[in-house]
């Protein structure tokens, strides 16, 4: 029964459409249901088979048996076809087609042996259990491998809270392997992938007992066994199902296997639970059973003559081949020939490895990458292909040994032929020297003084440039190799190592095609009995990587001493034109009654003179001038600018220009003038005596600080922006009356600025420090300075402390 989407009425679709759509669905849905009803009937064929050859009934007897087994047991058909293939054998006394005697069965010839005949489903067992099993039935007619009905488990057993399942086989030698699992991370299942036979294993202890291991106490069972997760309380309950083996089947089999059910849920399994899983891995049973059985004409006369080759041959080594409908991928190789000894680095008999993928077999090689490419290189041009030598752990004997092995893989038809090859202690020893000339850049040479024979490394060519097939040279002839300039020293060198045995360890250059190369030789003699060298060994390295680096050392710090000079000179002439355009008073001076102080800090970091100024005058109406500023950068050019702005301003606002005009014109003048060196912020104030006020404008620059009383406020800034960043700026004025005892403070941001520091931190510093030495008598702003500036300075601070005295002078 299939459901199909009602069309509404109003959506303009043709009535031909829509009905045309409707039998697509149908016949989909037919299609779907054709297959499963396919895929069912050849299991319930199989599973006929299977009874009339232990029977020796007829078909349609065979199949009352199953449909008679399937009512007692309370199981579909599907069920008692899977349990029938999962519990086949044939006993070893009886041959194939002969009807077996047994007290359940008698001699009828239509009745199931005792091997046939599973324990009925537990009548206590819900409705939703019995459908649970009836559903994975139905789904393991679409499994075809291992880690498909792992998959499948996961998804059929939430009735239970199953987390993760794991399904492992038991290799011959004792140990176990993972052939599925779903629910854990790749991560983990390769960690777990290949379990020695220990104890304290609990699936091994479930195979070995041929009974079920609940583990329900996650402190009791860490105690006995070996918990799979990290942590292992990932999963505090846990179930581990052995299936049941054929009547008669050996150990070792294709169905020596069990699962293990994985629960993140605290507390017991229930018996409904218990009975559930348990009918589970009979069911499996039969699906585990027919992976192992290799399909019809999966061996063809080719690979049966290979394997009657491999059969007579040490070591180990496969025959891949691809199946008929494959897409040519390496995940699509199947094994069809074996040694016996491959099981010893890919575990389990050869013969049961026949039929199987190779990633199912292998799948530690078969997700390596670079084996991957090798194996695709193969089958495309037909190259052999050897890998990089691998570590691999094995069990002789019970104790873990590492082997070091490398896979060499050859074209035979339109498979691969693989041959592991185990690398002796001699094998090991070459690679690690190969490795070790490889990764120190250097080789060795020896020359027999005697026999005059001389043997280069082939790493030793490649250093001096020299083609293999010209051969060594002399040690003598060496210094040829040599630049002009070297030879000498080398030569040298090498007649005291002849005549006294003295070794040496110099270097020398070189030119070969990829350019100059800086080399080190390092030789020493073997005397004979009397003290005559008879033997040179000697190391030939390449410095060239070094020497360059060193080389571009020297000229940077040369190049950064030049700097260093420059900067030093441009400091000290942009700081005695600082000294000259802007002189400092050494003491409190007296401007329209207010008694003023200057403070100029240049920076501790750095060699550059920065920018900062102020300019404080009287003017010629009784008034006063004050004004502060901060040119961007440092050096000449902000020297420069800040002499222009200094005197431009001074000189506006001397000719009867206002504060805001000046501004706007400052602006101007840095917009326009090619020497200007950016922008700039300022603060200009004009005190007006007769009325006691300060009226004050700013661009881009921090609020001047007023204390009064022993109470600190920043005044209010009027609208302005930074000097030269704007075409048309806007300037306010702002006033504020000045009373007797008052103090004003103008500063550059040097004050207050400090690297990762908020500005708010840093005009509070500056407020704190103002009230803690608000008492202190005029000439003392030192004292005030050294508290807010503790630490290095990275910017120039510049200061104006205007102070209105007490009583009227």
């Amino acid at each position: 029964m299939t459901s199909e989407p009602a069309t509404p009425a109003d959506s303009g679709a043709a009535p031909d459409t829509v009905a045309l759509a409707k039998v697509v669905a149908r016949q989909r849905a037919e299609l779907d249901r054709l297959r499963d009803l396919a895929a069912m009937a050849a299991v319930l064929e199989r599973a006929k088979g299977a009874v009339m050859t232990l029977t020796g009934c007829t078909p349609d007897a065979a199949d009352e048996e199953l449909r008679r087994r399937a009512k007692t047991g309370g199981r579909t058909v599907l069920e008692q076809c899977w349990i029938t293939l999962g519990t086949l054998a044939t006993p070893p006394d009886t041959p194939a087609g002969t009807p077996a005697d047994s007290p359940s069965t008698g001699n009828r010839p239509d009745a199931a042996p005792a091997s046939l005949v599973p324990p009925s489903r537990n009548p206590a067992q819900g409705e939703g259990s019995s459908a649970a099993l009836a559903a994975l039935g139905r789904e393991l007619v679409r499994i075809t491998t291992p880690q498909e009905l792992a998959q499948c488990l996961l998804e059929q057993l939430a009735e239970v809270d199953a987390d993760a399942v794991m399904i492992y086989a038991r290799l011959p030698a004792g140990g176990l392997d993972l052939i599925g699992h779903a629910g854990i991370e790749e991560r983990l299942a390769a960690q777990w992938h290949h379990v020695p036979p220990l104890s304290g294993v609990a699936a091994l202890d479930a195979l070995r007992a041929r009974r079920p291991r609940w583990l329900e106490d996650l402190e009791t069972d860490r105690r006995r066994y070996l918990l799979i997760g990290d942590p292992p309380s990932r999963w505090p309950t846990r179930a581990w199902l052995p299936l049941p083996a054929p009547a008669g089947g050996r150990q070792g089999s294709s169905t020596d296997v069990c699962i293990g059910i994985l629960r993140s849920r605290t507390g017991p399994f229930s018996a409904e639970h218990r009975d559930l899983l348990q009918a589970v891995a009979r069911l499996c049973a039969g699906r585990l059973r027919a992976f192992d059985t290799r399909p019809g004409g999966a061996v063809d006369a080719a690979a049966e003559s290979v394997q009657a080759v491999f059969d007579a041959l040490p070591g180990a080594a496969m025959l891949l081949m691809p199946p008929p409908d494959a897409s040519g991928g390496v995940e699509d190789l199947r094994v069809a020939a074996a040694t016996g000894q491959v099981g010893d680095v890919v575990g389990g008999p050869g013969h049961e490895l026949v039929g199987r993928r190779f990633q199912e077999c292998c799948p530690a090689l078969a997700a390596e990458p670079s084996l991957r490419r090798g194996l695709r290189r193969t089958l495309t041009t037909g190259e052999p292909y050897e890998s990089e030598p691998f570590g691999h752990q094995e069990i002789v004997d019970g104790i873990a040994e590492l082997s070091t092995y490398s896979l060499r893989a050859a074209p035979l038809g339109e498979g691969l032929v693989l041959t592991w090859v185990r690398h002796g202690s001699s094998d090991r020893q070459e690679q690690r020297l190969a490795d070790l000339q490889r990764l120190g850049n250097l080789g060795w040479a020896s020359w027999n003084l005697l026999t005059h024979e001389v043997t280069w490394s082939s790493h030793v060519y490649t250093l001096l440039g020299r083609d293999a097939e010209s051969g060594p040279v002399g040690l003598t002839e060496l210094p040829d190799l040599a630049l002009h300039e070297d030879r000498s020293a080398l030569t040298h060198a090498i007649a005291r190592l002849l005549r006294d045995g003295r070794p040496f360890d110099l270097p020398f250059r070189i030119r070969t095609a990829a350019g100059l190369r800086h080399l080190r030789a390092v030789a020493e003699a073997v005397p004979d009995s009397h003290g005559t060298p008879v033997e040179v060994h000697g190391v030939i390295q390449d410095l060239t990587a070094q020497r360059s680096a060193e080389l571009a050392l020297v000229e940077s710090e040369r190049a950064i001493l030049t700097q260093h000079d420059v900067l030093l000179a441009e400091r000290t002439l942009a700081g005695r034109l600082q000294d000259a355009l802007l002189p400092l008073p050494t003491r409190p001076v007296r401007l329209s009654g207010l008694r003023v102080e200057v403070a100029y800090l240049p920076a501790q970091a750095g060699i550059h003179v920065g920018g900062d100024w102020f300019s404080a005058i009287e003017l010629a109406d009784g008034d006063a001038l004050f004004v502060v500023g901060d040119v961007a950068g440092h050096g000449i050019d902000a020297v420069a600018t800040m002499a222009q702005l200094r005197f431009t301003a001074k000189g506006m606002v001397i000719t009867g220009s206002s504060l805001t005009d000046a501004l706007a014109r400052l602006n101007r003048l840095l917009l326009h003038s090619r020497d200007s060196h950016g922008t700039a912020t300022m603060v200009l104030a004009r005190y007006d005596r007769a009325r006691r006020r300060l009226l004050w404008a700013q661009a881009g620059h921090p609020p001047p600080l007023l204390l009064r009383d022993g109470e600190v406020r920043f005044l209010d800034r009027p609208a302005g922006m930074l000097l030269g960043a704007s075409t048309e700026p806007r300037f306010q004025e702002a006033e504020v009356r000045l009373e007797p005892g008052d103090r004003v403070l103008l500063y550059t941001d040097g004050l207050i600025e400090r690297p990762g520091e908020s500005l708010d931190r840093g005009l509070k510093r500056l407020a704190d420090g103002v009230v803690a030495h608000h008492a202190d008598a005029a000439g003392r702003l030192g004292a005030l300075l050294a508290e807010v500036l503790a630490g290095e300075r990275r910017d120039d601070v510049c200061v104006l402390d205007v102070r209105v005295p007490t009583e009227p002078e």
